[in-house]
C-alpha cells in the first residue's frame, strides 16, 4: 500500500480521519506508524497529501490531513476488454488502475464463457475493493469508470461509435496486421479480446465500427499479459 486512501465517511472533522480496518491494520504492521510520523494519504477521486498520526491505539489511528497535490495525469484511453476469467479479472483490474486507465468497457464475446457473468467478482462492492487496490499501489485516487455488456453486437453498432468518437480505435488481434503503434499522444479506445483471440466475425464487427486491427507480433499472450505490455507501448 503505497497510498492510503481515504473516504469521505473516514472523516471526523474537516481535516481529521478515524481508520480502523484494514488501513489501520496496514499502517500498524507495516509502516509501524509512530505518533507525529507523516503517510502518504488521498481522498478518493480528490487530491493527494500527508496525514500525521495524531493518535493511535488497538482499536484504529487518527490523522491530521493536509492534501494538496494532484493525482496522476490519466491514460488518454478507453479500454474495452472481453470479459476474463474471474481470477484474471481480479488481477486485471488492479492493472488497470495502477497504469492510469479510468474507464473500462467489459464486454461479452463468443469465447468467454456463460458462466463468467455470474462471477461474484463482478459485484460492484467486489470490482471496487480491486480499483482500490490499484490505486493505492500506483498512488492514484482517481477510480476508473467500469462499464458492463453482456451483448456484443448491440454495443458495437449502437452504442460502441460515440464512445470511439475522436479517438484512434485500435483492436489487438493476432494476424497480418500493422504492428501496434508507440509512444501516443492523442485519445485512443483500444479492444482487447478474450483467450484465444477474437473471433473473425467480432474483428469484422469491430472494423466495421472504424478499429482498426493491429498485432504485437507472432507470440500470443495471456490477457493479463498483453493488457500491461498494450498500454506501455501504445503510451
Amino acid at each position: 500500500m503505497n497510498l492510503i486512501l481515504l473516504e469521505p465517511s473516514d472523516f471526523i472533522g474537516p481535516h481529521q480521519v478515524r481508520l480502523t480496518d484494514r488501513r489501520w491494520q496496514h499502517i500498524q504492521q507495516v509502516h509501524q506508524a509512530k505518533l507525529g510520523e507523516s503517510l502518504r494519504v488521498g481522498l478518493i477521486n480528490g487530491l493527494m497529501g500527508l496525514g500525521t498520526v495524531t493518535a493511535l491505539d488497538t482499536t484504529g489511528v487518527t490523522l491530521q490531513i493536509a492534501l494538496s497535490e494532484p493525482p496522476p495525469t490519466a491514460l488518454p484511453l478507453t479500454l474495452v476488454l472481453a470479459l476474463p476469467r474471474p481470477k484474471m479479472l481480479k488481477r486485471t483490474l488492479q492493472t488497470i488502475a495502477s497504469m492510469g486507465v479510468k474507464r473500462l468497457i467489459l464486454v461479452n464475446s463468443y469465447r468467454v464463457e456463460k458462466s463468467f457473468w455470474q462471477s461474484p467478482f463482478l459485484q460492484a462492492a467486489a470490482i471496487r475493493e480491486q480499483l482500490l487496490l490499484g490505486l493505492e499501489q500506483a498512488r492514484d485516487t482517481v477510480l476508473p469508470e467500469v462499464i458492463l455488456e453482456k451483448r456484443f453486437k448491440p454495443f458495437v453498432e449502437d452504442r460502441l461509435p460515440a464512445l470511439t468518437a475522436d479517438s484512434l480505435a485500435l483492436v489487438a488481434h493476432p494476424g497480418a496486421y500493422p504492428a501496434c503503434p508507440r509512444q501516443l499522444e492523442q485519445q485512443v479506445t483500444l479492444a482487447i479480446g478474450p483467450e484465444g483471440g477474437w473471433i473473425p466475425y467480432e474483428v469484422e464487427l469491430l472494423t466495421q465500427a472504424g478499429f482498426s486491427p493491429v498485432q504485437l507480433g507472432e507470440r500470443i499472450l495471456r490477457v493479463e499479459t498483453a493488457v500491461p505490455v498494450l498500454l506501455a507501448r501504445l503510451f
